[in-house]
């Protein structure tokens, strides 16, 4: 292993970790609608939890109404009851072959738990990073310990791993504050 793979490896961390920052934010409710909120649901399709985007098909009716229509109509009442059965505080009805799903408007002490939310999201995703740069750092040490690399380029190498762990840290505060400003948007 070689300095520039610590350095590679740490870097493809930061960005998973922050991806999945993204990916944990996208799942935090706003005011507004939008279909990325039903993507934990599970619908029983045949005998199996299936993700409800592979049943149905999701589009926004307005800003504040999901549409849902499945692709077989006998499957109207289990989507239906799996969206009501979520963890959402969603209560869809159902309208011919096309169940809408209005989002509640959220209340000022709703979207200051969001933020926290968000925020906690924000702080395991900074922990993460500062995983990977521990890590990093430990796998230089052990270099210069096996006398691979001499410590002046553990040092340089440090240095750069510090500057990854400072840019992931600003990207995960620009995600958060741009989240935190989306929530807080009546």
């Amino acid at each position: 292993m070689s300095v520039a793979d610590v350095k590679k490896n740490a870097q493809d961390k930061m960005a998973k970790s922050i991806e999945t920052l993204r990916a944990n934010l996208a799942k935090v409710r706003t005011g507004r609608a939008h279909t990325g909120i039903l993507d934990s649901v599970m619908v029983e399709y045949y005998g199996s939890p299936t993700a409800l985007s592979q049943v149905a098909n999701l589009t926004l009716i307005d800003a504040r109404t999901i549409g849902v229509q499945p692709y077989e109509k006998k499957m109207l009442s289990t989507v239906e009851k799996a969206i009501r059965d979520s963890d959402l505080g969603l209560n869809p009805s159902t309208f011919g072959e096309m169940i809408r799903v209005p989002t509640p408007a959220l209340t000022e002490e709703r979207r200051k738990e969001m933020v926290k939310l968000c925020k906690s999201e924000a702080e395991d995703a900074k922990i993460a990073v500062r995983n990977v740069r521990r890590d990093g750092n430990e796998q230089l040490k052990k270099l210069v310990k096996d006398k691979a690399i001499s410590e002046d380029d553990e040092r340089r190498a440090s240095e750069d791993i510090q500057k990854l762990t400072d840019k992931a840290v600003v990207d995960i505060d620009k995600l958060v504050a741009e989240k935190e400003k989306e929530v807080m948007t009546v």
